[in-house]
């Protein structure tokens, strides 16, 4: 993880924890570099990612503040235009494991060749994972990749994370994720490995990720239980109308 991240994840659980509030500015830039043994330039990064999150804000001459909500904001929740992963978005809040529920390589449908851009006759991963967080069921994954564009998925990648693998071992990086949210009442699965009742809604994700280089890799659908966190949308340059 690069040392901007490590330095955001830190700064961002000392504001949910209290260590620093809306009451006061936080420490300037340069106290900040020397307390984590880094440069301006990575704090500045680190800051900017807290910005972009809503945690915080910068008035000119005065600072850099933590927003007033920002303790609201649930280690769970997860940004609506920002998607790295649930190992990356959690692993530094805690343990992520997972159990495989199925893993097989079979050939494409329609939707899934038109959602990845690839032929029919080009097979893919067809995976589905339960995913815990602190030992508790999170999500479930339902997961399609081409194998033509992502190599050497295997049942040990699948315990861990396939984005390290991605990012890590074939040296590609993430980019964009097309998304779509909604609510859903809970099928089989989700009463089964997510432990839900008949009455608990779920949220589904249905997303198309890309490399950077604007290749699709990744259909899938997400199904979250609702009262593990929430897809946030932050607005910061919100007017009124």
């Amino acid at each position: 993880m690069s040392r901007y991240k490590e330095v955001a994840d830190d700064i961002r659980a000392k504001i949910i924890n209290g260590f620093y509030n809306s009451e006061k500015s936080m420490p300037e830039q340069i106290v900040l570099a020397k307390e984590y043994k880094t440069s301006r330039m990575t704090i500045q990064k680190a800051l900017e990612i807290l910005r972009i999150e809503g945690l915080v804000y910068s008035r000119r001459g005065s600072g850099t503040f933590v927003r007033k909500n920002a303790r609201t904001l649930s280690e769970l929740d997860s940004k609506a235009d920002i998607y790295d992963g649930v190992t990356k978005h959690l692993g530094s809040k805690g343990k992520i494991t997972s159990k495989i529920i199925s893993f097989s390589i079979r050939f494409p449908n329609e939707i899934e060749c038109e959602k990845l851009m690839i032929d029919p006759s080009k097979p893919v991963y067809d995976i589905i994972r339960l995913r815990y967080f602190k030992g508790e069921p999170l999500l479930l994954e339902y997961t399609i990749m081409p194998i033509e564009v992502i190599t050497g998925i295997t049942e040990k990648v699948l315990y861990h994370s396939i984005y390290s693998h991605i990012e890590d071992v074939l040296g590609f990086g993430i980019g964009v994720a097309n998304r779509r949210i909604h609510a859903d009442r809970p099928n089989e699965n989700d009463k089964k490995y997510l432990e839900c009742e008949d009455i608990d809604p779920i949220l589904e994700v249905d997303q198309v990720v890309f490399l950077d280089s604007g290749v699709p890799f990744e259909y899938s659908q997400t199904r979250h239980r609702y009262d593990k966190g929430d897809i946030v949308v932050v607005n910061l340059n919100a007017k009124r109308g």
